[in-house]
């Protein structure tokens, strides 16, 4: 659109101006970009800088910040609706990160009893101890605390917390899974508060983060995603994945990869 012959006072408000009242242009802090009527934009901009910010909460948008080619393909995207940002032409979450956790030819003391898998790239001398920590509980889901001084090992503990750095989110849970037998394999993804204080690693407050169930067999290798039931993890927090194989003691494989990003 072109201003040419047109009278100012028709299309004042078209114009792009600074919001200051002296006539100074950019400064070194960035200031607010108006309309010629003081209407707000989301942007400012001064010499060290540029910022973007909508003028309300309820203006915020998944493409606060928009960045895309000559074809109008996105490559780049800031969301302050949900505080993402993307990038590439799949627009991957820049903060996404995987979690790899499992367990090999593992063998179940019990049928229907919960056990953890492997959270942490670390050697298991005596490994066979490992099978006989039924501390988990045979229940829908697996127990919510622990008492750590329980365990058979308790050193068994530092191979399967995971702990949390930052605040997550869970994106998904993907298994993949093998059975020496016919087995019905249920999985869950446990989120626990940790004592670090007085009784050192014993965990409180358990909240089942995703699970699902697969029927897993000797014949063919399983996988698919659980259903993400509580994706939000806060920093502090202990995550802890399980396998209960429901029907038998058959050895399973299982590997959970954990997609998340950090909020």
């Amino acid at each position: 659109m072109s201003l040419a012959g047109k009278p100012l006072k028709d299309k004042y408000k078209t114009l792009i101006t600074l919001n200051q009242s002296s006539n100074t242009g950019f400064e070194n802090s960035s200031v607010k970009i108006v309309s010629g009527d003081g209407g707000e934009s989301s942007a400012s901009l001064g010499k060290a800088g540029m910022a973007i910010k909508p003028t309300s909460t309820a203006l915020d948008a998944t493409s606060t910040l928009n960045v895309q080619t000559a074809s109008g393909n996105q490559i780049f995207q800031a969301n302050t609706n949900d505080s993402t940002v993307k990038a590439g032409a799949s627009l991957f979450n820049v903060t996404s990160l995987v979690k790899n956790m499992g367990v090999y030819e593992f063998s179940p003391n019990s049928a229907g009893y919960h056990y953890p898998v492997i959270a942490n790239n670390i050697g298991m001398q005596g490994a066979e101890a490992y099978t006989f920590d039924d501390d988990w509980g045979n229940g829908t889901d697996p127990a919510t605390s622990l008492d750590v001084s329980g365990l058979t090992d308790p050193e068994n503990a530092i191979a399967i917390y995971w702990y949390i750095q930052h605040n997550i989110t869970l994106d998904a849970v993907r298994y993949i899974a093998r059975a020496d037998g016919v087995a019905t394999l249920n999985m869950h993804l446990l989120s626990y508060d940790i004592d670090t204080s007085t009784n050192y690693g014993d965990l409180s407050n358990g909240v089942v983060c995703a699970s699902g169930s697969v029927p897993a067999t000797s014949t063919g290798i399983k996988t698919s995603t659980l259903t993400l039931d509580s994706a939000n993890i806060n920093s502090g927090k202990v995550v802890i994945a399980f396998v209960e194989n429901a029907s038998s003691t058959d050895d399973y494989s299982v590997v959970f990869d954990c997609y998340y990003h950090v909020r």
